[in-house]
Parts: structure tokens; sequence; C-alpha cells
């Protein structure tokens, strides 16, 4: 849910589904049209083959694994696959919550974040319910999401980012907003 729709990629341009507005510069030049050997090649090494791209995809080393994957696309892409327009559906619903992006304005006060403190390898989260919990700070992700189901500016909120509760999403609705809130501090 984080990539462009692959419907319809047979006989398409890379770089070209409209909507999706992350491609890299060198994917957004690259002039290739998608079909079984310019997917064989990408797939078995995105970095090769389009150098500078921002594909974190190692790829794929097995050859069958290659050509079921490239048949799949071009069945799909041919016959029963998601429109463009539901797969953009599809993407600003996300990956949140059964299908649909949470809506980060209606959290409850548990999920509310009043304060953050930075101390050595820790941060502590404090929500409004005052409750505060600590998270070694390889565990937090800090993200931001501008849209209209983003936070209310100001007001980050937290969600949990793994099922055993030791990872937590910490989630702005600006970059800016980041280093603003977050303090220094270590308890004495």
């Amino acid at each position: 849910m984080t990539g462009p729709s692959l419907a319809g990629i047979w006989g398409r341009k890379a770089g070209t589904v409209e909507g999706f507005t992350r491609y890299s510069k060198a994917f957004k030049q690259a002039d290739i049209i998608w079909n079984e050997h310019s997917l064989d090649a990408w797939l078995e090494n995105p970095k090769t083959f389009i150098p500078n791209n921002r594909m974190t995809f190692r790829g794929l080393q097995d050859k069958a694994q290659r050509h079921d994957l490239i048949a799949y696309l071009r069945s799909v892409s041919q016959e029963q696959g998601p429109s463009s327009d539901q797969q953009a559906e599809g993407m600003s619903e996300g990956m949140m919550s059964q299908g649909r992006m949470l809506n980060l304005k209606a959290l409850e006060a548990n999920n509310r974040i009043t304060s953050i403190s930075h101390c050595g390898d820790t941060y502590t989260v404090t929500v409004q319910t005052e409750e505060a919990y600590e998270f070694w700070e390889f565990n937090l992700r800090f993200k931001t999401d501008g849209s209209e189901d983003g936070p209310v500016a100001g007001h980050p909120v937290i969600i949990p980012a793994s099922m055993r509760g030791d990872r937590v999403f910490i989630i702005f609705a600006a970059p800016t907003e980041i280093s603003a809130f977050i303090k220094s501090e270590c308890p004495q």
C-alpha cells in the first residue's frame, strides 16, 4: 500500500501511474516499458536495472519465482486487476485498520500525546490520560500525515506499530513539528 498500483502495468511506461507522486527522479526519467524482459531484469535487481531509484526491494534471485510473478502481473493487467482509480482509493484508505486509513483526529485520549521527552536512548511519551510510556529510541518511528485524516496541527498521536506493543508510530501533522515538540530532559 505504499507504492503505485500495479494494475495495468503490462505495456505501461515506468514511473507514470497517475496520482502517485513519490517516484524517484531516476524512475521518472527511465525510458522503460514494462514487459516480460524489463520486469524480469527489474525483479532480479532493481538497483542495477534503474540506478539511483528509491526502491528498497532487493530483488528476486530465483528465476522461477520471477517468472511466476511476471505471469501474475500480466494476468491481472490484462484481465481482472483493480483499476488505477480503485488502487488510488485503496492507497488513500491505507493500511492502518481493516482497509481504512485511521482518522487520526478522532483518536481517543490514550492516543493523543501531550509531551515527548528524550534522555539517552529512551523516549518518554505522555498521553492525555496522563499515562507515560518509555520506548527505546530504535523502536519509535516518527511520521507525518498532512492529509485531512492526519492529526491536528501541534497535537501528535501515537499508534501501535507491532503486535508486542514495543514499537509505535508517533505521527505529527507536519515535519516542522517534530523537533519543536520533543524536549531533551532526563529525570533527576
